[in-house]
């Protein structure tokens, strides 16, 4: 088996309110070789993605001052958006329909599968750099 790290320096912002998530991903993330980038509030994850945009974006649903749905809205809106995982304890199915409907790329349940993630992120991550060569 390679020893390759599957997120080799990609850039990953983690949005989550809670800071044992955000220390679980970040560590999840950085083991693969993820550059990592944390904040916990929706305005903050704007602005990151504005001024220096990530590959990639794990974003809880339920977050202060901007819910997940807002950033999402807004961040995909973007010239060269991030690629989007929605991460929440909601299990209803009206709220990923939704997230589909504003341009989420995944979408996974809590409690989270640090594997499941992982693979997700490097999934999505290749089909973009996939499509982008083939433009």
């Amino acid at each position: 088996m390679s020893d390759d790290k599957r997120l080799k320096d990609r850039r990953v912002l983690i949005v989550d309110d809670d800071p044992d998530v955000l220390a679980i991903i970040k560590q999840a993330l950085q083991s693969e070789g993820a550059l990592t980038q944390c904040c916990s509030d929706g305005n903050t994850a704007v602005h990151i993605c504005e001024t220096d945009p990530p590959n990639l974006m794990v974003l809880d649903m339920m977050l202060p001052k901007r819910s997940g749905f807002l950033v999402l809205e807004r961040v995909k809106a973007n010239d060269r958006p991030p690629i989007v995982i929605m991460v929440t304890a909601n299990e209803g199915r009206r709220h990923q329909a939704y997230a589909e409907t504003l341009g989420v790329d995944g979408y996974l349940h809590k409690p989270l599968r640090l594997e499941r993630l992982i693979t997700l992120a490097q999934d999505l991550l290749g089909e973009k750099a996939e499509a982008v060569e083939a433009d």
